[in-house]
């Protein structure tokens, strides 16, 4: 089927792809799609998380890559892909569903946005597209970002258009949390040019980076938060991990791990602090120190400008106890849920949003935000590798 069959369709069958910047494995969403831009309806059919083993994943958090090694391992990426596709293929098949291209996102190993302290940008997402097309034999769409950089843009977030099609409410406004690696937060308004969208900090990112350092890579993560909920929080400790200028910036923005990677964020702090405080504690502190950060980027952003009364989370900080524990408590006002009350699996939404971001690089629809992302308008994001 070639790709004006593909547009000319009633319902689109989708797969996305996600791999965070927590590097714990390919999330992969199968949904339906009828339409394109505000009247787009999506139905989610199938979700799976295809976990790196702990070889792969110590790589992908290397922080200083060679040449040679980024492109190995953008073929590596772009074969684990494929895998996930053919497997989500083959249950398509057994539902007597044909699926029409595949929307991935990568893997992010360098992000590098105006404004980032340099006049240079970039941004580089591996996993190769090739690879997976040849192997399911569907186009591909991939490389999200650049398009809305080149436009001026941050080139992130761009969950928030999907966020804007999946969730908004006639008169209602409403937070959609997803803390990955990085958290980012979307402000869902009724109306697509009051969206507001930006990353408020890092997320599991400097959690599981804190685990892995103080436990030297005998645990990768902090499992549903127990560690950091035996813990006390360091108030010295906590009061110089939120003294990172990111946090004082006014959106847009975006960051990533170049700037709160374990070992540029951490390993000092943690190893100056390790001989005379636990592990519990220091963990405790690291995750005190993305809810404080998530509470006062939306108190401060978004409190003055909206009026919310929801915050829907997704993502895998939604089954840490202690940060759902720490958001309940600084944001009192809020009723704060799991994306999955909604139909929206927690660890699904960035793929599905992925998905929902390839049907309208198919269609020919802008998905940027601009007022998001600081782009000088709307275009097309993403590029096409056909089948």
């Amino acid at each position: 089927m070639n790709l004006e069959e593909i547009r000319g369709k009633t319902a689109r069958f989708g797969i996305g792809l996600m791999s965070g910047t927590s590097s714990d494995g390919v999330d992969a969403a199968l949904v339906r799609i009828k339409g394109s831009g505000p009247g787009l309806a999506m139905k989610l059919i199938a979700h799976r998380s295809f976990p790196y083993d702990a070889e792969l994943r110590n790589r992908l958090l290397t922080e200083q890559m060679s040449a040679k090694e980024v492109c190995l391992l953008n073929f590596e990426l772009g074969a684990r892909m494929a895998d996930a596709v053919m497997v989500m293929m083959e249950g398509a098949e057994n539902e007597q569903i044909h699926v029409d291209y595949v929307a991935m996102h990568g893997h992010t190993v360098g992000h590098y946005p105006p404004g980032a302290g340099s006049d240079r940008i970039g941004t580089m997402q591996i996993g190769e597209a090739a690879v997976v097309a040849q192997r399911a034999g569907i186009p591909v769409v991939s490389d999200f970002r650049v398009r809305d950089m080149a436009a001026g843009g941050q080139g992130a977030p761009l969950v928030p258009y999907a966020d804007w099609l999946l969730f908004r409410r006639e008169g209602r406004t409403m937070v959609c949390l997803n803390i990955g690696g990085i958290a980012n937060l979307t402000v869902v308004t009724p109306e697509f040019e009051d969206i507001m969208a930006f990353d408020t900090g890092p997320g599991n990112m400097i959690i599981d980076g804190a685990v892995r350092l103080l436990s030297r890579g005998a645990r990768m993560f902090d499992e549903n938060g127990e560690a950091a909920l035996r813990g006390k929080v360091i108030d010295e400790f906590l009061g110089y991990l939120l003294s990172d200028g990111y946090y004082s910036k006014d959106p847009p923005k975006s960051t990533g791990r170049e700037r709160f990677g374990a070992e540029i964020y951490l390993r000092d702090a943690l190893a100056s602090r390790r001989p005379h405080s636990s592990y519990e504690d220091l963990v405790a502190t690291v995750t005190e120190a993305v809810v404080q950060s998530i509470a006062e980027a939306y108190k401060r952003h978004v409190a003055p400008r909206h009026s919310v009364a929801h915050m829907i989370v997704s993502g895998g900080g939604a089954m840490n106890n202690a940060l759902m524990l720490g958001l309940r408590r600084a944001l009192p006002d809020l009723k704060i849920f799991i994306s999955d009350r909604v139909g929206i699996t927690y660890n699904a939404r960035e793929a599905i949003a992925f998905a929902i971001l390839g049907n309208e690089t198919l269609c020919g629809t802008p998905a940027n935000v601009p007022q998001v992302t600081g782009a000088s308008g709307r275009v097309v994001l993403g590029k096409i590798t056909p089948a």
